[in-house]
């Protein structure tokens, strides 16, 4: 196998600026979905009941964004090794690898299944529970702002050959090609 690209998301933007793309993602998207949910609801307060689950989920929010990309390659029965970081200041000490290669679709899969597995029932639970949308729109937005990274991983994958395999490395993805 020959590595068509290395593609490592704080190599190309840096630690500050991937951290304030996310957060501008975020923030823009709660303000867009603040609006249109607070006039389906009509609600004028928030109830407070809902701060101390709130609080627990947001510092849960980076362990089960993790453990949606490695969801569906369990259910594949892909091998996955996980490897912890003590040393780790910033961010979850807790990270992820495939013992075997990935093609394109199971690569996108994976990038792409947080997002249906945690943001979509995020929006459609803030809808139904009116007394504590405030804050399941504030964990889903921010899970979408997380989740930035991964959709700017799955463009890269998309603009790979049809015939290219990713391999998840220390610090991004490596797109690879056999050779002849």
């Amino acid at each position: 196998m020959n590595c068509w690209k290395s593609v490592s998301s704080t190599k190309e933007f840096g630690h500050n600026r991937l951290f304030i793309s996310s957060s501008l993602v975020a923030i823009l998207t709660f303000m867009l979905l603040y609006v249109p949910y607070s006039i389906i609801h009509g609600v004028h307060y928030v109830d407070e009941a809902g701060t101390i689950p709130f609080i627990i989920t947001l510092c849960m929010l980076p362990l089960l964004h993790m453990s949606m990309h490695i969801l569906p390659l369990i259910v594949m029965k892909k091998r996955v090794k996980l490897t912890f970081n003590q040393s780790k200041v910033i961010g979850l000490p807790i990270n992820y690898y495939v013992k075997s290669f990935l093609t394109k679709k199971t690569a996108i899969i994976v990038a792409i299944s947080p997002t249906i597995f945690l943001t979509l029932p995020g929006l459609i639970s803030s809808f139904y529970f009116s007394d504590y949308y405030v804050y399941i729109l504030l964990v889903t937005c921010l899970h979408i702002g997380i989740s930035f990274i991964d959709f700017w991983y799955i463009k890269q994958i998309i603009q790979a050959p049809k015939t290219a395999y990713i391999e998840k490395g220390h610090d991004g993805l490596d797109i690879l090609m056999k050779t002849n």
